[in-house]
């Protein structure tokens, strides 16, 4: 799994925090100091959450669950739409709609609305419309495919939310709350860390630290993803050679039978 590097965080400016007046005290345990009115993150610590939590995800891929990346911060959008892209791994960057998570089956509902659409445009049923009726679902197709165009793949409700800016997506985190679902978050100092699971204290609108951060959350996937296809070609590997001895058993059974009988 890919180490994190220290240096390369500074340099990003991972460690700069909100103004000392704007911060949450229940981030006080991640701030080294304070400079000019500005809290400094202790990256010391920031650097041992990433690992915990590429550690968690990791173990999240090997069992081959979803995590629903979030963020429709302008700073974040991008980097998380590719990361996540990267990873194979579902995502929201626009407008996350309310009951999302607490209100699966109607998303779900949303989503196969997407695919009617697309076997009729297929199959030549929206030739048979008015030039208005056409514009009309088009239009709506491609409002459904802004919003919930990334999470087409997720089939079920994730195993883990990732967030960045855990204030801007407190909808989100209030659902995964809600529904017991562990949440992943980048968290500035002028957020409440309280219903983060697995928190990484970093500036949250450095967007090289969000793209570090987040590269290291996808290769730590990749791995568990990895580690789960070698794992199930050596059961099935396995389970082969386990079929192989009792046929070859069964057959040397027979053949002593034959034996015995002729003599």
């Amino acid at each position: 799994m890919r180490q994190t590097n220290f240096q390369e965080l500074l340099e990003a400016g991972a460690h700069f925090g909100h103004m000392k007046r704007k911060w949450h005290p229940a981030m006080a345990p991640y701030i080294f100091m304070e400079r000019n009115g500005i809290h400094i993150i202790d990256l010391h610590k920031t650097v041992a959450k990433i690992e915990e939590a590429a550690a968690a995800l990791k173990q999240i891929a090997k069992s081959d669950k979803k995590v629903l990346f979030v963020s429709t911060k302008k700073q974040a959008k991008q980097v998380v739409a590719d990361k996540a892209t990267e990873a194979g791994m579902p995502y929201i960057t626009e407008r996350w709609a309310g009951g999302m998570l607490t209100n699966f089956q109607t998303i779900r509902k949303a989503v196969r609305k997407m695919d009617t659409i697309d076997k009729m445009e297929t199959d030549g049923t929206l030739n048979t419309m008015s030039k208005r009726e056409k514009l009309q679902i088009k239009r709506q197709r491609d409002k459904l495919e802004t919003n919930l165009g990334s999470i087409k793949s997720m089939s079920r409700i994730p195993a883990a939310l990732f967030v960045v800016d855990v204030i801007k997506e407190h909808i989100a985190v209030a659902e995964a709350v809600r529904l017991g679902i562990p949440v992943f978050g980048i968290v500035d100092t002028n957020s409440d860390p309280s219903d983060i699971d697995f928190v990484i204290p970093c500036n949250d609108d450095a967007t090289k630290a969000i793209d570090i951060i987040l590269s290291i959350m996808v290769d730590a996937v990749k791995e568990g993803f990895q580690e789960r296809k070698v794992e199930k070609n050596d059961e099935e590997t396995s389970s082969f050679e386990v079929k192989e001895r009792r046929t070859r058993a069964r057959k040397g059974a027979r053949n002593e039978e034959v034996r015995t009988t002729e003599e």
